[in-house]
């Protein structure tokens, strides 16, 4: 057994600083696994899709003067049941794929919502999941090709020369030293664990891989709001033809933090919404008045900031950590219920949320969402428009959905945005019983009971609002 006098995570986080040194230093070139992923015609046709992409189909959308292309995974409506008159758009939190949606056959959101009749889609936005750049796609044949890493480096896709990679490596290395310093003052010694290093020359190594593309992570909220969710919902609406235009929508966390920001933003501009009812899940546009445990984004964005750090590895970093939270001795057992209350997820399927879900987030865009800590609540890129201030004027109804013991926005967040809707309009319910079973924040989703309680709840909203 190996000791470390430093706190868990904090060691966990220097090894991480330190694997970068040693990978700028001395890693050869490698070879990137090769992609197989498949893309969408004009005409909504497709062509044989990656094994990891479990959705009936995966269409790709290109966005206009942008490097990017957007990954839809759809889930056709099941012909044992009525078509309902509107597609669903299913939007995810943030620095995160349609994984979540979608864990496995018997816990999928995405699917149950499907053989209800909703032509379903999720939405993997610029940087997530099986979005992808342009310059890795080969027109002529509609995939993705096997690029080695030479290649990608004497591409734009690339950093330019060594200087870059050495630079960025070095800001990574300080912003994994800053942020155990951060963390450090909040966690106990460790005492005894195996192992850890090697997870994490692994994961990092994977990482390591990414540096390609890191200099390309340059967005922010406002992006993803005025590009990436419109493109997004014009061609599914182009694919699912509804008679009025509209779409209903669910977004979780993030995802309904921007169905939020663009019934504000219609409602300010006088806009017709093109969404006939939304859903979101844990959700709000201003945790001032709670104790939310998001405030943990706040040092994280601090550090980013400091060293000119364009993104923040939480993928990386999460899958690093996990076995301390999840395995004996158990030493970073605390972050288990920022996602699932206890007994409510598979252990299985936790540990593939957990592995599989979270992506890099760009520190632009972590910068912004952390706006939601301050006085008026989230606000635009210039710092002029606060979201919350013209959600009133809107005319779509929305269900709110909160988990009792939801960490990260707690029940009075949600309360807060909700309150501004018009009362004829908004519905607010906060799920879990005093003895139990309880929700923490991804189990609106996949919780154990959210088939029996959660699913139910949001199909008759739903229902009741697709008219055409």
């Amino acid at each position: 057994m190996i000791a470390f006098p430093q706190s868990d995570l904090r060691w966990a986080i220097h090894s991480a600083a330190a694997l970068l040194s040693f990978s700028a230093a001395g890693s050869p070139p490698q070879r990137l696994r090769r992609l197989c992923i498949s893309a969408s015609a004009g005409d909504g046709r497709t062509t044989p899709k990656p094994s990891v992409c479990t959705a009936d189909e995966l269409h790709y959308v290109p966005l206009p003067n942008n490097e990017w292309n957007l990954a839809l995974w759809r889930y056709l409506p099941s012909s044992q049941r009525s078509r309902r008159n509107h597609p669903l758009l299913l939007l995810s939190g943030v620095g995160t794929n349609a994984i979540g949606y979608d864990l496995a056959p018997g816990s999928s959101f995405a699917r149950h919502m499907s053989g209800q009749g909703f032509d379903t889609w999720i939405l993997e936005v610029r940087g997530a999941g099986l979005s992808a750049k342009n310059s890795l796609k080969d027109p002529r044949q509609g995939k993705f090709e096997g690029i080695s890493e030479e290649q990608l480096s004497s591409t734009d896709e690339g950093l330019r020369d060594a200087a870059q990679v050495s630079s960025i490596t070095s800001q990574l290395r300080d912003f994994c030293n800053r942020l155990g310093e951060i963390i450090d003052e909040s966690q106990q010694p460790i005492t005894q664990f195996t192992g850890l290093q090697n997870r994490f020359s692994i994961t990092l190594g994977d990482f390591w891989k990414q540096l390609h593309l890191i200099g390309k992570y340059n967005w922010d909220f406002d992006h993803y709001l005025e590009e990436d969710v419109p493109i997004a919902m014009d061609y599914i609406r182009n694919q699912s033809r509804p008679k009025d235009g509209k779409l209903l929508a669910i977004g979780h966390s993030m995802g309904g933090i921007l169905l939020y920001a663009m019934l504000s933003q219609d409602g300010y501009r006088g806009k017709n919404t093109e969404l006939a009812s939304v859903i979101t899940l844990g959700s709000s546009l201003d945790y001032t008045t709670s104790r939310s445990s998001m405030k943990m984004l706040i040092p994280f964005v601090d550090p980013a900031k400091a060293v000119n750090l364009p993104v923040v590895p939480v993928g990386a970093l999460l899958t690093a950590i996990y076995p301390l939270a999840s395995y004996p001795p158990y030493l970073l057992s605390w972050l288990n219920p920022q996602i699932s209350a206890q007994n409510m997820m598979h252990p299985e399927l936790f540990e593939r949320l957990v592995l599989k879900n979270f992506c890099t987030i760009p520190a632009k865009l972590l910068s912004q969402l952390s706006t939601a800590f301050g006085k008026g609540g989230l606000r635009n890129r210039s710092g002029t428009f606060f979201y919350k201030d013209h959600l009133h004027k809107t005319n779509v109804p929305v269900l709110a959905l909160a988990g009792d013991k939801d960490l990260i926005c707690p029940p009075e967040a949600v309360y807060e945005t909700v309150k501004l809707i018009p009362e004829n309009l908004a519905t607010y319910k906060v799920f879990g019983e005093p003895r139990g079973p309880h929700y923490a924040h991804y189990d609106l989703v996949g919780g154990r009971m959210a088939y029996y309680q959660v699913y139910p709840r949001i199909i008759e909203f739903l229902s009741r609002h697709d008219i055409c």
